[in-house]
């Protein structure tokens, strides 16, 4: 289902509020109290990487910004940690889109996988200037998590995109 290079299939636009709501919903996955498991990854960072690959101009580093302040506001940590994450997560992100998508899922998520290391150790980074505790390795095991789940967030977050305009009887798809 996954639409490539090598794809006959055409998407549909993304409708707006659709990419509100996911990120939405990400931001409550991030608050849920399981968030704070080492292996829990950002789900937050996660969908702001996969809409600034996919939809480049749709989601910018403004809105990974606000969302970065959302998160560091709810996670009552430094004010700018996550902020400063997110927004050098979506400027890669969006930086490497075409290169990205040129790749199937398996790639794509290999691709992923240093953007989502780097907004761990930028708030490692960040936390450690601050004079907190290193929290270990498993700290690191969120990206490697999350990185396993790109192929499904991808499938599940172009499902409505796959929809056809117009239902046709005749039309099997």
């Amino acid at each position: 289902m996954q639409t490539s290079y090598s794809s006959s299939r055409i998407l549909l636009p993304v409708w707006p509020p659709f990419i509100g709501l996911t990120l939405l919903v990400a931001l409550l996955l991030n608050l849920l109290p399981t968030a704070a498991w080492p292996a829990m990854p950002d789900w937050l960072v996660l969908t702001l990487v996969f809409w600034s690959v996919r939809e480049t101009r749709r989601v910018g580093m403004g809105l990974a910004f606000l969302s970065g302040l959302a998160m560091d506001v709810a996670d009552a940590s430094l004010l700018g940690q996550h902020a400063l994450a997110y927004v050098l997560a979506v400027y890669g992100g969006s930086a490497l889109s075409r290169r990205i998508l040129w790749f199937p899922l398996g790639q794509q998520a290999l691709h992923v996988f240093p953007l989502l290391l780097l907004v761990q150790l930028v708030q490692l980074a960040v936390r450690t200037l601050a004079g907190a505790d290193s929290p270990g390795i498993a700290y690191l095991l969120g990206p490697c998590l999350a990185t396993l789940l790109w192929p499904l967030l991808t499938y599940l977050l172009l499902l409505p995109q796959h929809q056809p305009v117009d239902h046709d009887a005749n039309r099997p798809l």
